[in-house]
């Protein structure tokens, strides 16, 4: 089937996506490809936003959600409990740790109770790394809801915080 040219520029990806299912798949309700299809595009762009900003720094998203965790602990973390923050794979977090020691950004720690157990903790660096990227990302994400009054804001968030919670309910099942 041909598809004739689309030179309209007032639409966006999603709107497209949405059109060329409705070609090939004119029965089905496509709807739904509105809210998801976005939601993924948007964290899809925001990564990228992210991993360019970071770059100068030689540490990546992934990294930096790490050492985030471990910021915003009161304690050292065991790597399962940084999985469960991150939710990036213990393959991942084994690999990014050792990285991120090797930068002098984490450091391993015995734990008390069972010498068997590693516990990651941020060093200085680390720390100093997450508290001078972590205000120039939020700067970033709020010149992107520039324009957006307060009220569409908090009713954004709530929707998507209702839609958060099917999605993790579905999840569990």
């Amino acid at each position: 089937m041909e598809r004739a040219v689309d030179n309209r520029q007032d639409d966006d990806y999603v709107d497209r996506l949405r059109d060329d299912f409705r070609v090939v798949y004119p029965d089905l309700d496509t709807a739904s490809i509105e809210v998801f299809g976005r939601i993924s595009r948007i964290g899809a762009q925001m990564s990228h936003l992210v991993d360019r900003a970071l770059a100068p720094t030689g540490i990546s998203r992934a990294e930096l959600e790490v050492l985030s965790a471990l910021v915003r602990s009161p304690r050292p973390l065991r790597a399962s409990e940084v999985i469960s923050t991150t939710m990036l794979s213990g393959a991942s977090i084994t690999k990014l740790a050792d990285r991120l020691a090797g930068a002098g950004l984490l450091e391993r720690q015995k734990f008390e109770r069972d010498g068997r157990v590693v516990l990651l903790a941020p060093t200085a660096a680390g720390r100093d790394l997450v508290e001078r990227e972590l205000p120039l990302r939020l700067d970033r994400e709020w010149q992107l809801l520039d324009g957006f009054s307060a009220d569409e804001i908090r009713a954004l968030t709530e929707l998507l915080r209702r839609l958060s919670e099917r999605v993790n309910a579905a999840d569990r099942r």
